[in-house]
């Protein structure tokens, strides 16, 4: 593909938004679709449960090249991470590309590359692109099980929902609540509605493992699963030379044993008799889960119900009957609502019944080399399909490697290695964690792996001593900034010799000419800045110390009100501190709007889809895929991967 060639990106969530801003930055047109009002996908006001917070912390979860500010909350909730994606798409100037509200109904490969039928504000039509970017994240399929009785329960005034639909608190004020699930999901939604609710009951069909983030003063959740040291102790093939030192000595077994009682001390399970069956190292394969702040705590003054080992047999109610439910064990517990958090299903319904095949196996996991490229379908790639405790730094490697595959940097591997190396991933995946992995698209607790396999691949290799210090350190962010500095620069360059065989005759030679469609150079807005404020100089933001106040941002869209969202960024986090002085510079060139939307004769009369890497390129080798199994998926019991937000 060359820079002329239109992309289409689905999903404004962390890696949509990452993959755009990569493309966009090389030169791409793009365009990126959204069906909510905002952006943000997980974090989007429209799904927004409450107590939703990342489960790391701010030091791990930003992007390279837009750090949250000093002064920010160490660990963010759901209406701030919005703020701060929100202001990532304005600095960037992605608003101009954003299409929200406007859903994509269907995708369907034709020879010019896609034929989409999208549906907005003003109804349906249709557009076309030569490449499709899917980005619809790993939570975008809600998951509700069918239970007998239902229809007894909603008349007797009771009310079942996902918790993505569960977004007002208030709703539960007085009511007794029963959250299905014990993954994070459950147990945020859980701490949170027990500060409302006359009760609150947590149904688990199985505890799970779960990691106070703070352990002792040396060892947190961060140190468990972001560093190098931490990766090392759990099984991975093949294992490298300190995996291997951690096996000879039986260090692995000691530390995963030393961490699993400090665990079951710091949260007092074995008084709420809460201790998960199986060892602690399942933690990484099935939820790779934080320990939701209070939740035991509020266990422990009975405020929280916890029935383990059970299920849901069967609603009850009716007319003139209270609303109640029926558990596998035969204990009756009277709930007005129950809240489903039992995770998502992960497919891509858009496609064509015909492109679903080709993306996955027999049993739904998805093949993709690197969690990116499929194997028989061109012209298609995925961002965000490799969930983790890092997943804004994982989605911007990916994208920097769809944007490599797509200019013609980067050769795709032989797809009978590929197919080989992925079938033996997915291998070891469900032998590990049989159903846990989110259809192969989970790569917690290997998520520093994940990452190195790909710069390898576009051959780059942190500094030694960020990788050092990656061995004892949680992983920052920041250190991948010189790989995001280098492609800018080398966009540049190749920007800025094309001009010169482009130049005007009337431009003076060795003047550069501003590249068609290349965004103006613009000086860095500080997110948060007041634009009367000059650069350099923080203003402070009321509540930007100690526990910050959420204000619902006004949502990113295209148009004009995304180009006043530029210079006016969300209020409702803290100030960042200010950037560096190579980051106060102009900022990178912004590639022009996409194109208008293509008719479907239009699309036809294009020219045959380009190939995603071109024949010529040296074919790369393939290492075994980082991946780690992840939240089950169980219609009666799964829950989000923790890794994903």
């Amino acid at each position: 593909m060359t820079s002329g060639n239109r992309v289409a990106i689905v999903g404004a969530g962390i890696a949509g938004l990452a993959c755009a801003k990569v493309l966009i930055q090389e030169g791409f047109p793009v365009e990126i679709f959204d069906r909510t009002p905002d952006v943000g996908g997980v974090w989007s006001v429209t799904r927004r449960y409450p107590g939703l917070r990342p489960q790391s912390s701010k030091r791990t979860y930003q992007f390279s090249d837009f750090p949250l500010p000093s002064d920010a909350p160490q660990e963010l909730d759901g209406a701030q991470m919005q703020a701060y994606l929100a202001a990532y798409a304005a600095r960037f100037g992605l608003g101009d590309y954003l299409r929200l509200n406007t859903e994509v109904v269907a995708a369907d490969p034709v020879d010019s590359g896609w034929l989409l039928e999208i549906r907005d504000e003003d109804g349906a039509r249709r557009t076309s692109c030569d490449h499709l970017v899917i980005a619809n994240g790993v939570f975008s399929d809600p998951v509700v099980p069918e239970y007998r009785g239902l229809d007894l329960f909603e008349a007797a005034g009771g009310r079942v929902c996902h918790s993505s639909e569960f977004l007002d608190l208030e709703s539960v004020r007085g009511k007794s609540v029963a959250v299905v699930g014990y993954g994070g999901a459950a147990c945020e939604i859980a701490e949170a509605v027990s500060e409302v609710a006359a009760a609150t009951t947590v149904v688990a069909r199985k505890l799970h493992w779960k990691v106070p983030r703070t352990m002792t003063k040396a060892l947190d959740f961060e140190r468990l699963l972001l560093t190098r040291f931490g990766e090392a102790h759990f099984a991975r093939e093949p294992r490298g030379r300190i995996s291997r030192f951690l096996d000879r000595g039986s260090f692995r077994a000691s530390d995963l044993d030393l961490a699993q009682e400090l665990a079951i001390k710091r949260l007092r399970l074995r008084e709420l008799d809460l201790v998960p069956e199986g060892h602690f190292e399942e933690f990484a394969d099935a939820t790779a889960s934080v320990a939701s702040e209070g939740f035991y705590e509020k266990v422990a003054e009975n405020r929280i119900v916890v029935h383990r080992d059970t299920t849901i047999a069967e609603l009850g109610g009716g007319r003139g009957a209270k609303s109640a439910l029926r558990l596998a064990n035969g204990e009756m517990v009277r709930a007005d609502i129950v809240i489903c958090a039992t995770g998502f299903q992960q497919r891509v319904p858009f496609l064509t019944p015909y492109v679903q095949r080709r993306l996955t196996d027999d049993d739904g996991n998805f093949l993709l080399h690197r969690q990116i490229l499929p194997l028989d379908v061109p012209n298609l790639t995925f961002v965000g399909y490799n969930a983790s405790a890092v997943s804004t730094l994982n989605a911007e490697v990916s994208a920097h490697w769809t944007a490599a595959l797509l200019a013609g940097r980067l050769a795709a591997p032989p797809t009978v290695l590929a197919r080989e190396q992925i079938e033996e991933r997915l291998r070891w995946m469900e032998e590990r964690s049989p159903g846990h992995h989110a259809h192969g698209t989970a790569v917690t607790p290997f998520a520093l792996r994940t990452i190195d396999e790909m710069l390898a691949d576009l051959k780059y290799r942190l500094p030694l001593h960020a990788r050092i210090a990656q061995w004892v350190r949680t992983v920052n962010p920041g250190s991948y900034r010189g790989f995001t500095e280098r492609r800018k620069s080398s966009a540049a360059a190749e920007a800025s010799t094309s001009q010169q065989f482009l130049a005007d005759p009337a431009q003076p030679v060795g003047q550069a000419q501003e590249a068609p469609g290349a965004p103006q150079s613009a000086p860095s807005q500080q997110f948060g800045a007041d634009p009367a404020q000059p650069q350099g100089q923080v203003p402070k933001v009321p509540g930007a110390a100690g526990a910050a106040r959420p204000v619902s941002p006004e949502p990113v869209s295209s148009g004009p009100a995304a180009r006043e969202a530029e210079s006016v960024p969300p209020p409702s986090l803290p100030t960042p501190s200010a950037p560096s002085e190579s980051t106060q510079q102009s900022a990178p060139p912004r590639s022009a709007p996409s194109q208008p939307a293509a008719t479907p004769q239009q699309a036809s009369e294009q020219t045959a889809p380009t190939q995603q890497a071109p024949p010529s390129a040296p074919a790369q080798p393939v290492g075994p895929q980082s991946v780690t199994p992840d939240e089950e998926h169980d219609p009666a019991q799964a829950d989000q991967p923790a890794g994903g937000r």
